[in-house]
């Protein structure tokens, strides 16, 4: 008989955004437990329904980027650092060597006009994430702890910055990039077509991120 053409043993995309849902819903759960909340009373801090928090812990749903900000100022993290913990180690290389995010892999988060897609994993000082599409108009704002770096792939984006002075914006293309401390309130949005936008940004990692 000839030959049978090995299988994959590789996981199906279902099978990987299952796990990836798995290993993000455990980090919340049990950072959770750690500040000594129930499900409850995070749902609470973060303006969330109880059953909604309590699928994402089991893995059956996914949050948004909003709804993920909550949570993590509820837990006195970051969204990157939340979602940095579904990163799914490849089985091609050593535990704490290089970690390799191929393009489509990664958990993909929806936002407003678009998707974030983390591109980082547990262990390292900094937390990169693709953004895909952006709102058209303006939306809430963000703060984190650590600082931010921003650099626009493609597209045309307009950045505020709400300062001790009032707000401060900048308009940004192609090539452009920004720094600035992540606990300055910021929002972005468009200039144009949403859909062009395509975005790296880049924060660090603090002390607090680090819940292994």
């Amino acid at each position: 008989m000839p030959a049978q053409p090995a299988q994959s043993t590789s996981p199906s995309a279902g099978d990987t955004d299952a796990l990836l849902r798995a290993e993000l819903g455990g980090a919340i759960r049990k950072l959770r437990k750690e500040r000594g909340l129930t499900l409850v009373q995070l749902a609470e801090r973060a303006a969330l329904s109880h059953p909604f928090l309590s699928q994402l812990e089991r893995g059956l749903t996914r949050p948004s980027m909003p709804s993920l900000h909550r949570i993590a100022r509820a837990l006195g993290t970051t969204q990157q650092a939340l979602m940095a913990t579904a990163a799914v180690p490849r089985p091609d290389g050593p535990a704490g060597s290089a970690h390799v995010v191929r393009s489509g892999e990664g958990l993909n988060v929806a936002r407003s006009g678009g998707t974030a897609r983390m591109l980082g994993a547990p262990g390292f000082s900094v937390h990169p994430v693709e953004h895909i599409g952006a709102p058209e108009r303006f939306e809430e704002y963000y703060d984190h702890p650590g600082d931010e770096f921003v650099y626009v792939v493609a597209g045309e984006i307009e950045i505020e910055l709400r300062g001790a002075d009032g707000p401060e914006s900048h308009v940004l293309g192609p090539g452009d990039s920004i720094c600035y401390p992540g606990v300055t309130p910021h929002r972005w949005r468009a200039v144009g077509d949403g859909s062009l936008v395509r975005l790296l940004t880049v924060q660090n990692a603090t002390p607090s991120d680090h819940h292994s």
